[in-house]
């Protein structure tokens, strides 16, 4: 059983119990209401003793539909947990496995990206063929959610780049992105790759 399965099942039994629940409640209200009409029309044939144990019976219901109605409570406050903690669940998934294929084909668009560069100087069918693949490369992650991390002119982020150069540069702000050697790409808050850079003071 795969894990949308479980999901599911846990879902149906979630349901079913917070059915059952109300279906409890509803009976022993409806007791109640039965009790109470029997004791309306006998009440004036009825003992002290006896009204007073219709009482008893009558209270102990009431104890009862208050249980099954805190326990319905509480099983669909559970159920309404559930249903957004297994939204994230599969958010994550969907993520994760995003991440997956695309961070698989990343040395090939830096490989396109490197044709693209040694081409500069010429021209001709094969370089716009090779450059009509990244733009289809491009276009895909970015529908994908797949985005360029900027680097170059922006502040050093540990969590975004990696820097693999310093430099000194009193010309420069401190810990400003010089040079970018790879490219790095992010999907939401998530990194699929550190960009490497060059970072200056």
């Amino acid at each position: 059983m795969n894990k949308n399965q479980k999901l599911q099942n846990n879902e149906e039994q979630f349901t079913t119990e917070s059915d059952e629940l109300l279906e409890n409640v509803n009976e022993e209200n409806l007791e109640m209401n039965e009790e109470d009409a029997d004791t309306e029309g006998d009440s004036s044939s009825l003992s002290k003793e006896e009204l007073k144990d219709l009482q008893l019976k009558l209270d102990e219901k009431s104890i009862k539909c208050e249980e099954y109605f805190t326990m319905l409570q509480r099983t669909t406050a559970e159920f309404d947990n559930y249903k957004k903690r297994t939204a994230k669940e599969k958010d994550s998934l969907y993520s994760d496995a995003v991440s997956d294929v695309v961070s698989a084909f990343l040395p090939v668009l830096d490989n396109i990206e490197r044709a693209i560069q040694a081409s500069e100087s010429e021209s001709g069918q094969l370089k716009e063929g090779v450059e009509l693949i990244y733009r289809q490369f491009k276009e895909i992650m970015s529908k994908l959610g797949v985005e360029d991390i900027e680097a170059v002119g922006n502040s050093f982020d540990p969590k975004l780049h990696n820097a693999v150069m310093h430099i000194d540069d009193d010309s420069l702000s401190e810990n400003v992105i010089v040079e970018e050697f790879q490219k790095g790409y992010i999907l939401k808050d998530r990194v699929i790759r550190h960009s490497m850079v060059k970072v200056a003071n």
